[in-house]
């Protein structure tokens, strides 16, 4: 159901060469490059040209067979806070700073949609697609993103213990017209975060603040994770061939262990 305005797996061998290259040529995410330019000030970034009474009734509308279409929508900084927003279209939306602590958006798409600041806490997102989502310091603490299609930036967010069990970080090797598209959890704060079987293959992980999380069964092969935090991480399972440890902080049962196949490993910060 369309709401109406108020007013106006690739195989290894790819994947391994993905990861080469991106050690030796970082590159800027194509949703970074996506905030070049934009003005956020504009009222399409600022304001919301639906309340959520709007939103509430057409949810009382929709069906299985004609779900909620909010794509394109300017949503920001409107208070969706614990409502059902299960399989809604939020493609291309603007939710800057926008309250959905507590909401549902299981299956959601939420691709290329703008959640700049938003509070996602406690949100439960399992299943949802998230692709080149801008999601820089969103509040996501508790959050559910598991079994989610993931790649976001989510630079600066709050993630602790927020669950990303069996979701997808990935980079995406078949969607190359715009660049590697990855999840970007650059100097997110991830704390006793769980990443248990999750997938996170060539995923920009610097500076990440992952302190007690749990990366267990996780693939973590050819990940960025300089400089990041894993004091106290769990990793029984996990596959972290060429994860690159520069100055990360690693516990030293892991770097004998788990970890004993990562890169840089003898410049990383071993407790």
């Amino acid at each position: 159901m369309k709401v109406k305005a108020r007013g106006s797996a690739a195989p290894a061998t790819i994947q391994w060469v993905a990861a080469i290259f991106l050690a030796a040529f970082p590159v800027m995410s194509p949703a970074q490059e996506m905030l070049r330019g934009v003005d956020l000030t504009q009222p399409a970034y600022a304001t919301s040209e639906l309340t959520r009474d709007a939103v509430v009734a057409a949810l009382k509308a929709r069906d299985e067979n004609n779900p909620l279409d909010l794509s394109g929508k300017s949503l920001n900084g409107l208070d969706l806070s614990g409502l059902d927003l299960s399989k809604a279209n939020f493609r291309a939306a603007r939710l800057i700073k926008a309250r959905l602590s507590g909401a549902k958006l299981d299956h959601a798409i939420l691709d290329q949609a703008w959640l700049l600041e938003a509070d996602l806490t406690g949100t439960s997102l399992v299943g949802a697609h998230i692709f080149a989502t801008q999601m820089q310091r969103a509040k996501a603490d508790g959050a559910d993103f598991s079994r989610a299609r993931i790649t976001a930036d989510m630079t600066g967010a709050d993630l602790r213990g927020a669950k990303f069990v069996e979701a997808n970080l990935s980079a995406d090797m078949k969607n190359q017209s715009m660049g590697l598209m990855r999840a970007v959890l650059s100097s997110a704060v991830a704390e006793g975060a769980n990443f248990t079987a999750a997938d996170l293959m060539n995923a920009d992980l610097r500076f990440l603040h992952a302190a007690g999380a749990d990366f267990s069964g996780a693939g973590l092969q050819g990940a960025d994770a300089a400089g990041a935090d894993f004091r106290g991480a769990k990793w029984d399972g996990a596959r972290a061939q060429g994860l690159d440890v520069d100055s990360a902080q690693i516990d030293s049962a892991a770097a004998n262990d788990a970890l004993k196949d990562a890169a840089n490993l003898d410049r990383a910060r071993i407790k």
